[in-house]
């Protein structure tokens, strides 16, 4: 188990719990980690980008918004014919993909203020769209979005099946996105984060790395919007508004930028003040908001980020009294 990542090994750990989900749904219920998951990813997505790229974006709600237009106007009228739902997923991901390279080719010559500027522009054209064009619904979205059967065998209506396949879905990603973290392709991103004129001066197309990744979150976010859709049933206006693209952001601070599971913790925050405090009305804001404020004034690396560097700290500290107490004391030292 020491050869395995710890973010792995947690993923582990949480995975036997997550599969007895739907055998407890007194406990936990199943449609509501599901949509856990689902934002859970989203928030990867976007700190793949910010967190280990440096690049603030506020258009990220095009990409999770129109993936899931994409897979929901497909189910809604292909499915009856055996519209394969897998499918339906990829094609919500290359239209995000898509609208990634679009707004990525225009923004990434931009850097700090004028980047972020640029993508929320571009978002906002993108929901100017959801809201003009018909077969969007406008501001009644698309409702009751079949999920259709998956491999043409696995009907996904039954919400225990549709568990299972998103948390497949959401451990997948989960590998994929820390598998390019970690491989040379992410270290490039980090480098560019870190000190951009000198990845440039080591030979790095800065200008190709950050479309590259800027696509590839894209296209992540694209799969949480699709697997939303399904899981929902619903697709909607609000899922391209520029609320999603600061609530993705907000996940993200809370959890931690460039840790592998502070994106996970966050969404599962905001999800959960969202649903249980549903019945507060516009007070959920406040209380997100002031929850923000609080994790900004004393957790300014977001909770899994300050809880990281506790136990580096203390790492940290008991090799230095190891390093001092296997030191030979200068006293007993015998003189020549």
């Amino acid at each position: 188990m020491k050869s395995i990542p710890m973010p792995i090994r947690i993923l582990l750990v949480l995975l036997v719990p997550a599969l007895l989900v739907p055998a407890f749904p007194e406990i936990a219920y199943p449609v509501f980690i599901m949509k856990v998951l689902c934002y859970g990813l989203f928030a990867l997505a976007f700190n793949l980008l910010i967190g280990f790229t440096g690049l603030v974006s506020f258009g990220h709600a095009a990409f999770f918004g129109w993936a899931g237009y994409t897979t929901g106007i497909l189910m809604i009228r292909f499915a009856a014919s055996g519209f394969p739902v897998e499918l339906a997923i990829l094609a919500g991901m290359a239209v995000a993909t898509a609208i990634g390279w679009l707004i990525g080719t225009l923004a990434i010559r931009r850097t700090g203020i004028y980047f972020a500027m640029i993508t929320l522009a571009l978002s906002q054209v993108a929901y100017f769209l959801a809201v003009q064009i018909p077969w969007t619904g406008g501001e009644d979205g698309m409702q009751g979005i079949p999920r259709g059967k998956l491999l043409g065998l696995i009907d996904l209506s039954v919400d225990n099946h549709m568990y299972y396949f998103t948390l497949a879905v959401f451990v997948a990603a989960f590998l994929a996105i820390h598998r390019i973290v970690h491989s040379p392709f992410g270290q490039s991103l980090k480098a560019l984060r870190d000190n951009a004129p000198r990845a440039v001066s080591l030979g790095y197309d800065t200008d190709r790395c950050k479309l590259y990744a800027f696509m590839l979150s894209a296209a992540l976010a694209g799969l949480a919007g699709s697997l939303k859709a399904l899981v929902l049933q619903l697709s909607a206006l609000n899922d391209v508004m520029l609320t999603t693209s600061t609530e993705v952001l907000l996940m993200t601070l809370l959890g931690g930028l460039g840790t592998s599971w502070g994106p996970v913790v966050g969404s599962t925050l905001v999800v959960s003040m969202q649903n249980h405090l549903a019945a507060l009305g516009g007070v959920v804001t406040i209380i997100i908001g002031m929850t923000f404020i609080v994790c900004v004034s004393f957790f300014r690396r977001g909770l899994v980020g300050e809880w990281q560097a506790l136990l580096q700290r203390r790492h940290t500290k008991q090799h230095n009294v190891l390093l001092h107490d296997r030191a030979p004391n200068a006293a007993e030292t015998p003189s020549r």
